[in-house]
């Protein structure tokens, strides 16, 4: 069966669904560039307020095929830094994407699986999935911004467990660490990330874009800095007509309608 990404809508979210089941849903270049067209495509569409990823069948991503590596090895070693690139792009694209970003994972979630899902604004995650950052057991380094995200997100000892030893960690626990949001029954974590992102479509899209790019931009300014763009984008949400309508349908007790 070949590799691919495969596409659809529920409502105003959008589907990603890693499809390669025979392994365990590896990925491979053939994933990356239709990703990020996916990720463009989806940010410039009204129409669409959310996005989750998800694998096919029962395991979300066993990151990169080891046969395809072993056999880059034979290869120059710029064949093997344009398939990183590419991930890199992928995992940008999300980050960078205006609109939430949720990952919906069963079974295995390893290598640069467990560092898209990181990518990710939200991870909603079955209690019987397992995590494990692969590389160091196969004498590799991480991609996809797994040592990124772990180091800013967990202790650095707590992050150096997970990166050198490659050890497994199941939902409940990272949950626990502050990763994982919801934790479901197996089989469920699918509905339960459509459930979660029917909650944020009701949200101003404005008002979420802006949350995301204050996040993303607080670790990397000084508060003077973030305070003014605070500010900013709180005057331009007041003055969108969703402020209008926010406040509104607050006072008059009813629900808002955003556009």
């Amino acid at each position: 069966m070949t590799a691919s990404l495969k596409s659809h809508s529920v409502g105003a979210t959008m589907v990603l669904t890693i499809s390669n089941p025979d392994n365990r849903n590896a990925l491979g270049p053939e994933m990356y560039a239709a990703g990020v067209e996916a990720m463009n495509a989806a940010d410039h569409n009204p129409d669409v307020r959310s996005v989750v990823i998800t694998g096919e069948g029962a395991h979300f991503c066993a990151g990169g095929n080891l046969q395809r590596l072993l056999g880059n090895r034979q290869q120059p070693p710029q064949v093997q830094a344009d398939s990183i690139e590419g991930l890199h792009s992928w995992i940008e694209a999300v980050r960078s994407f205006s609109k939430p970003v949720v990952a919906a994972v069963e079974g295995s979630c390893a290598g640069a699986g467990f560092s898209l899902a990181l990518a990710c604004d939200f991870l909603v995650a079955a209690h019987n999935s397992v995590f494990v950052m692969a590389y160091a057991n196969v004498a590799l380094s991480p991609d996809g911004g797994g040592s990124w995200s772990l180091s800013r997100q967990l202790p650095r000892a707590t992050a150096m467990q997970l990166l050198m030893l490659g050890e497994r960690i199941g939902a409940e626990r990272l949950q626990q660490l502050g990763l994982v949001n919801r934790v479901t029954e197996p089989a469920q974590a699918l509905s339960t990330a459509l459930e979660l992102c029917a909650s944020l479509n009701a949200k101003a899209p404005n008002t979420l874009a802006s949350i995301k790019e204050l996040v993303n931009d607080a670790p990397l300014q000084p508060l003077s800095t973030h305070l003014r763009q605070e500010r900013d984008a709180f005057v331009k949400n007041l003055h969108h007509p969703n402020g209008g309508e926010g406040i509104s349908a607050f006072l008059e007790k009813r629900s808002p309608s955003y556009r």
